[in-house]
Protein backbone atom coordinates (compact mmCIF):
# COMPACT_ATOMS: atom_id res chain seq x y z
CA UNK A 1 0.00 0.00 0.00
CA UNK A 2 1.61 3.66 -0.58
CA UNK A 3 2.50 6.14 1.38
CA UNK A 4 0.20 8.99 -0.14
CA UNK A 5 -1.16 11.19 2.74
CA UNK A 6 -3.99 13.45 2.75
CA UNK A 7 -2.68 17.06 2.33
CA UNK A 8 -4.89 17.48 5.33
CA UNK A 9 -2.19 16.05 7.53
CA UNK A 10 0.04 17.81 9.61
CA UNK A 11 3.32 15.98 8.26
CA UNK A 12 6.71 16.39 9.71
CA UNK A 13 9.42 15.37 6.76
CA UNK A 14 12.66 16.03 8.04
CA UNK A 15 14.50 15.91 11.51
CA UNK A 16 14.66 19.04 13.46
CA UNK A 17 17.07 20.08 16.14
CA UNK A 18 15.14 20.73 19.51
CA UNK A 19 15.19 24.40 19.47
CA UNK A 20 14.48 24.79 15.60
CA UNK A 21 11.39 22.79 16.54
CA UNK A 22 9.80 24.75 19.61
CA UNK A 23 10.61 27.95 17.65
CA UNK A 24 8.55 27.05 14.34
CA UNK A 25 5.95 24.77 16.18
CA UNK A 26 4.61 27.03 18.57
CA UNK A 27 3.33 29.23 16.17
CA UNK A 28 1.63 27.23 13.83
CA UNK A 29 -0.62 25.30 16.10
CA UNK A 30 -4.69 26.01 16.60
CA UNK A 31 -5.68 27.86 20.25
CA UNK A 32 -8.48 25.56 20.62
CA UNK A 33 -8.44 21.45 21.46
CA UNK A 34 -8.98 19.93 18.29
CA UNK A 35 -9.30 16.85 16.76
CA UNK A 36 -9.21 16.55 13.23
CA UNK A 37 -6.68 15.74 10.40
CA UNK A 38 -5.11 19.01 10.22
CA UNK A 39 -4.46 18.43 14.18
CA UNK A 40 -2.90 15.28 13.95
CA UNK A 41 1.00 15.63 13.27
CA UNK A 42 2.79 12.83 11.02
CA UNK A 43 6.15 11.22 11.01
CA UNK A 44 7.51 8.53 10.59
CA UNK A 45 6.25 7.12 13.92
CA UNK A 46 2.83 6.71 12.81
CA UNK A 47 2.47 7.33 8.78
CA UNK A 48 1.91 3.59 8.20
CA UNK A 49 -0.91 3.57 10.50
CA UNK A 50 -2.21 6.95 8.79
CA UNK A 51 -1.91 5.44 5.12
CA UNK A 52 -3.47 2.01 6.02
CA UNK A 53 -6.87 3.96 7.83
CA UNK A 54 -7.06 6.58 5.01
CA UNK A 55 -7.29 3.36 2.85
CA UNK A 56 -9.80 1.99 4.68
CA UNK A 57 -11.84 0.31 2.08
CA UNK A 58 -8.75 -1.64 0.82
CA UNK A 59 -8.66 -3.62 4.52
CA UNK A 60 -9.20 -7.39 4.00
CA UNK A 61 -12.53 -8.25 4.94
CA UNK A 62 -13.18 -4.80 5.59
CA UNK A 63 -11.40 -4.90 9.05
CA UNK A 64 -8.74 -3.47 10.90
CA UNK A 65 -6.67 -4.00 14.57
CA UNK A 66 -5.03 -0.50 15.28
CA UNK A 67 -2.86 -1.23 18.01
CA UNK A 68 -0.67 1.49 19.92
CA UNK A 69 1.26 2.05 23.42
CA UNK A 70 -1.18 4.07 25.89
CA UNK A 71 -1.57 7.82 24.77
CA UNK A 72 -0.23 7.26 21.36
CA UNK A 73 -2.63 8.73 19.06
CA UNK A 74 -4.72 5.71 19.03
CA UNK A 75 -8.01 7.61 20.06
CA UNK A 76 -7.19 10.56 17.69
CA UNK A 77 -6.63 8.79 15.00
CA UNK A 78 -9.94 6.24 14.92
CA UNK A 79 -11.74 9.24 15.67
CA UNK A 80 -10.50 10.93 12.38
CA UNK A 81 -11.41 7.81 10.84
CA UNK A 82 -14.74 8.13 11.88
CA UNK A 83 -15.27 11.28 10.59
CA UNK A 84 -13.53 10.14 7.34
CA UNK A 85 -16.19 6.98 7.05
CA UNK A 86 -19.43 7.81 9.08
CA UNK A 87 -18.23 5.74 11.59
CA UNK A 88 -20.08 5.58 15.63
CA UNK A 89 -16.94 5.06 17.75
CA UNK A 90 -17.95 3.39 21.33
CA UNK A 91 -15.30 1.57 24.09
CA UNK A 92 -15.29 -1.95 24.54
CA UNK A 93 -16.29 -1.42 28.13
CA UNK A 94 -19.54 -0.24 27.08
CA UNK A 95 -21.02 -2.92 24.96
CA UNK A 96 -23.45 -4.17 27.30
CA UNK A 97 -24.72 -0.98 27.55
CA UNK A 98 -25.56 -0.61 23.82
CA UNK A 99 -27.89 -2.49 21.13
CA UNK A 100 -25.75 -4.04 18.87
CA UNK A 101 -28.41 -4.46 16.74
CA UNK A 102 -28.31 -0.49 16.08
CA UNK A 103 -24.49 -0.28 15.82
CA UNK A 104 -24.51 -2.77 12.51
CA UNK A 105 -26.14 0.03 10.14
CA UNK A 106 -22.54 2.18 9.51
CA UNK A 107 -18.90 1.48 9.59
CA UNK A 108 -17.74 1.06 13.81
CA UNK A 109 -14.45 1.68 16.19
CA UNK A 110 -14.56 -0.34 19.29
CA UNK A 111 -12.17 0.45 20.98
CA UNK A 112 -9.84 -0.12 24.16
CA UNK A 113 -10.15 -3.65 23.76
CA UNK A 114 -7.22 -4.53 25.70
CA UNK A 115 -9.54 -3.56 28.87
CA UNK A 116 -12.35 -6.60 28.64
CA UNK A 117 -9.81 -9.11 29.42
CA UNK A 118 -11.43 -11.82 31.90
CA UNK A 119 -14.90 -10.37 31.43
CA UNK A 120 -16.67 -12.87 29.60
CA UNK A 121 -19.51 -11.03 28.92
CA UNK A 122 -17.97 -8.18 26.90
CA UNK A 123 -16.10 -10.28 24.75
CA UNK A 124 -19.15 -12.84 23.62
CA UNK A 125 -20.54 -8.89 23.03
CA UNK A 126 -17.59 -8.09 21.24
CA UNK A 127 -18.02 -11.59 19.06
CA UNK A 128 -21.27 -11.22 18.46
CA UNK A 129 -20.84 -7.91 16.91
CA UNK A 130 -17.99 -8.55 15.02
CA UNK A 131 -20.39 -11.24 13.28
CA UNK A 132 -23.12 -9.41 12.82
CA UNK A 133 -20.48 -6.72 10.98
CA UNK A 134 -18.88 -8.74 8.65
CA UNK A 135 -22.41 -10.40 7.90
CA UNK A 136 -24.05 -6.98 7.01
CA UNK A 137 -20.83 -5.90 4.85
CA UNK A 138 -19.66 -3.17 7.25
CA UNK A 139 -16.38 -2.05 8.09
CA UNK A 140 -14.96 -2.76 11.36
CA UNK A 141 -11.91 -1.36 13.34
CA UNK A 142 -10.57 -1.93 16.85
CA UNK A 143 -8.33 -0.37 19.04
CA UNK A 144 -6.23 -1.36 21.73
CA UNK A 145 -2.75 -1.27 23.65
CA UNK A 146 -0.51 -3.85 21.78
CA UNK A 147 -1.56 -6.60 19.78
CA UNK A 148 -4.43 -8.43 19.79
CA UNK A 149 -2.64 -12.09 21.84
CA UNK A 150 -1.33 -9.08 24.57
CA UNK A 151 -4.99 -8.87 25.45
CA UNK A 152 -6.40 -11.18 27.32
CA UNK A 153 -8.81 -12.25 25.28
CA UNK A 154 -9.92 -15.18 26.73
CA UNK A 155 -12.69 -16.65 24.30
CA UNK A 156 -11.00 -18.40 21.63
CA UNK A 157 -13.86 -17.29 18.85
CA UNK A 158 -13.33 -13.80 19.34
CA UNK A 159 -9.55 -14.24 19.77
CA UNK A 160 -9.38 -15.79 16.51
CA UNK A 161 -11.22 -13.13 14.61
CA UNK A 162 -9.40 -10.42 15.61
CA UNK A 163 -5.73 -12.06 15.32
CA UNK A 164 -7.28 -13.03 11.70
CA UNK A 165 -7.53 -8.88 11.19
CA UNK A 166 -4.69 -7.00 9.58
CA UNK A 167 -3.16 -5.08 11.84
CA UNK A 168 -1.40 -1.53 12.00
CA UNK A 169 0.79 -0.04 14.39
CA UNK A 170 1.15 3.10 15.84
CA UNK A 171 5.07 3.18 16.98
CA UNK A 172 6.93 4.85 19.83
CA UNK A 173 7.15 8.60 19.21
CA UNK A 174 10.32 10.28 17.88
CA UNK A 175 11.48 13.41 19.30
CA UNK A 176 9.87 15.28 16.40
CA UNK A 177 6.56 13.87 17.04
CA UNK A 178 7.10 14.06 20.81
CA UNK A 179 7.89 17.95 20.29
CA UNK A 180 4.86 18.36 18.19
CA UNK A 181 2.40 17.15 20.70
CA UNK A 182 3.78 18.72 23.27
CA UNK A 183 3.45 21.86 21.97
CA UNK A 184 -0.17 21.74 20.43
CA UNK A 185 -0.98 20.40 24.31
CA UNK A 186 0.48 23.80 25.82
CA UNK A 187 -1.61 25.32 22.81
CA UNK A 188 -4.84 23.72 23.64
CA UNK A 189 -4.03 25.93 26.91
CA UNK A 190 -3.33 28.82 25.47
CA UNK A 191 0.27 28.75 27.19
CA UNK A 192 2.92 30.50 24.61
CA UNK A 193 6.24 28.51 26.03
CA UNK A 194 9.83 29.68 25.56
CA UNK A 195 11.91 27.17 23.15
CA UNK A 196 14.54 27.47 25.57
CA UNK A 197 12.28 25.77 28.35
CA UNK A 198 11.33 23.23 25.84
CA UNK A 199 14.89 22.54 24.94
CA UNK A 200 15.32 21.64 28.76
CA UNK A 201 12.53 19.41 28.88
CA UNK A 202 13.29 17.37 25.77
CA UNK A 203 16.31 16.58 26.91
CA UNK A 204 15.07 15.09 30.71
CA UNK A 205 11.64 13.85 29.69
CA UNK A 206 10.67 9.95 29.52
CA UNK A 207 10.10 9.93 25.69
CA UNK A 208 6.20 8.78 25.84
CA UNK A 209 2.74 10.51 24.97
CA UNK A 210 1.22 9.73 28.35
CA UNK A 211 4.47 11.74 29.86
CA UNK A 212 4.11 14.47 27.90
CA UNK A 213 -0.08 15.17 28.89
CA UNK A 214 1.00 14.65 32.58
CA UNK A 215 4.04 17.08 32.62
CA UNK A 216 1.70 19.77 30.04
CA UNK A 217 -1.01 19.15 32.93
CA UNK A 218 1.60 19.72 36.28
CA UNK A 219 4.01 22.79 34.21
CA UNK A 220 0.12 24.40 33.53
CA UNK A 221 -0.74 23.45 37.20
CA UNK A 222 2.65 25.06 38.55
CA UNK A 223 2.09 28.44 36.36
CA UNK A 224 -1.04 28.74 37.82
CA UNK A 225 0.15 28.61 41.47
CA UNK A 226 3.05 30.52 40.93
CA UNK A 227 0.95 33.17 38.80
CA UNK A 228 3.91 33.23 36.12
CA UNK A 229 4.83 31.89 32.92
CA UNK A 230 6.59 28.65 32.82
CA UNK A 231 10.23 29.18 33.74
CA UNK A 232 13.32 26.79 33.68
CA UNK A 233 12.59 26.61 37.53
CA UNK A 234 9.25 25.85 36.75
CA UNK A 235 9.76 23.10 34.35
CA UNK A 236 12.73 21.66 36.55
CA UNK A 237 10.06 21.28 39.75
CA UNK A 238 7.40 19.77 37.61
CA UNK A 239 10.33 17.33 36.36
CA UNK A 240 10.58 16.86 39.78
CA UNK A 241 6.78 16.16 40.99
CA UNK A 242 7.00 13.41 38.35
CA UNK A 243 9.75 11.44 39.16
CA UNK A 244 8.19 9.31 41.65
CA UNK A 245 5.86 7.87 39.05
CA UNK A 246 8.13 8.34 35.61
CA UNK A 247 11.64 7.80 35.01
CA UNK A 248 13.24 10.69 33.34
CA UNK A 249 16.93 10.28 31.30
CA UNK A 250 19.73 13.09 31.23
Amino acid sequence: MGMILNPFWKVIQTPMTKSVMAEQLIFDLPLETAFGRQDFFVTGANATAVSVLENWQSWPMGKLVLSGPKGSGKTHLSNIWAELTGARVIDAMALLDVNLGAQITAPLCVENMHQIAGISALQEAAFHLHNMMMEQGQTLLFTGVGIPGQWGITLPDLLSRLQGSSLTELALPDDSLLCAVMLKQFSDRQIKLDPKVMDFLMLRMERSFETVSHLVSELDRQALVHRKPITLGIARRALDQLKPVETFHD
